[in-house]
């Protein structure tokens, strides 16, 4: 069953975010060493339920805090989501050497992304 397993939290500053948010529940950020900018966030101890995230600038119009879920097949939850009334609002693209990433909506416009694990993603 796939289940959500990162969070994404859009920031018009990033330095800002990042000290409301070490200050405020001690967490943790390191510079992802990719295409874009954007931090790593880790929240706590494995041994703890709970799951990471990363902070980025903000995409014009983004809203809220965005909940990733994993999913085995890109492809085939894409048909999915769109066969059930959702909508895909960014396409299939490759994070390099992470995966295959699509936002997307359900039925209610709830934004949400998938990602398909593949290290020889480019």
């Amino acid at each position: 069953m796939p289940r959500v397993s990162h969070f994404d939290i859009p920031s018009d500053n990033p330095e800002r975010a990042q000290k409301f948010y070490k200050e405020v529940f001690n967490w943790k950020f390191e510079k992802w060493d990719g295409p874009m900018d954007y931090w790593m966030i880790n929240t706590g101890s494995e041994e703890e339920p709970g799951i990471n995230g990363g902070l980025s600038k903000r995409i014009p119009g983004q809203i809220g805090i965005t909940n990733t879920i994993t999913v085995p097949s890109i492809d085939e939850f894409s048909k999915k989501i769109i066969d059930k009334g959702g909508q895909i609002i960014v396409p299939k693209m490759a994070i390099p050497k992470v995966g295959w990433f699509s936002q997307c909506t359900d039925t209610e416009m709830n934004t949400f992304g998938i990602i398909e694990m593949d290290s020889k993603a480019e």
